[in-house]
């Protein structure tokens, strides 16, 4: 990486905001000003408050059902027009720029997290919270399929707990390493509550392709339901994102949303979930540098 790109990777936090989170909005909410012989909060003032905390029940329960079906997540329902982009192996030294780009796009994403890059890059992950959700990507990015059970148990629950501890956010969604799961991984998962998040399109952004074979290879996929697969910790993929990928999305019907709002509100059916990924009208998943 350049000295100049890894300069501006640095700077641009300060001039990030609030871009919206969780369900994609990117507003909070006014606040109502009290005045000062006032001993209760105002109906309109609380009311926000309460509109956000029951849609984060409704979420948070909708994708303890999917969970609990134990069956991994390629895409969504594809009944609404709605995309979710994901980053894997985060938080690094791209997340501020990767960040800056999307926010400056009114962009959210679902960003799977590795445990032991919690603590060397808490400033980066902080703005990835600003603009989206959060997921588990186990603490040291293993093949889980060769470990034993408890060591699966370990990588998952142990960054899942990590994340909730810094975020303060609940943690439900989970990718495995490269996409390699089996029975101990999907097990171990569900009994952690946690929906096990594949894909629909692979960028191929870790196994080297360039920015024009990443943004070919995203927007050849871009259908209602999708969820994509890339890296934020790889420049090719922040190059195919600001100047391909993005700049191809303005004015398109699609709408860009974070996992927990398409698994909530469009989920998979049944019927998809049984099929895997065919379910979602592709081929079977090859194995990627997730």
């Amino acid at each position: 990486m350049s000295g100049a790109l890894v300069a501006c990777a640095v700077a641009v936090v300060a001039a990030i905001g609030c871009a919206g989170c969780g369900a994609g909005s990117h507003s909070q909410g006014a606040t109502t000003q009290q005045p000062a012989a006032s001993t209760s909060q105002p109906a309109a003032a609380t009311a926000p408050s309460a509109t956000r905390r029951a849609a984060e029940a409704r979420v948070a329960a909708a994708l303890a059902r999917l969970a609990a079906r134990g069956r991994p997540v390629y895409c969504g329902g594809r009944t609404r027009p709605w995309v979710a982009f994901t980053f894997d192996d985060g938080p690094g030294v791209y997340t501020r720029l990767a960040v800056r780009i999307l926010s400056a796009a009114h962009v959210p994403a679902t960003f799977f997290l590795v445990g032991q890059n919690l603590a060397p890059f808490d400033s980066a992950r902080r703005v990835e919270q600003r603009i989206g959700a959060l997921g588990d990507h186990t603490w040291t990015h293993p093949d889980l399929a060769m470990l034993g059970a408890g060591a699966v148990e370990q990588q998952i629950a142990s960054t899942k707990q990590a994340i909730e501890r810094v975020s303060g956010r609940r943690v439900q969604l989970f990718r495995p390493p490269y996409g390699v799961r089996d029975a101990t991984v999907d097990a171990t998962a569900r009994r952690l509550g946690l929906v096990d998040v594949l894909w629909t399109v692979d960028s191929a952004d870790s196994l080297g392709a360039n920015y024009a074979q990443i943004a070919r290879n995203v927007l050849a996929g871009l259908h209602p339901g999708s969820i994509i697969l890339m890296h934020e910790n790889r420049g090719q993929t922040i190059r195919a994102l600001k100047f391909h990928i993005l700049p191809r999305l303005r004015g398109s019907h699609l709408r860009l949303v974070t996992l927990p709002q398409l698994l909530s509100q469009d989920p998979p059916s049944p019927r998809q979930l049984a099929l895997g990924r065919l379910g979602c009208g592709g081929g079977p998943t090859r194995r990627s540098g997730a």
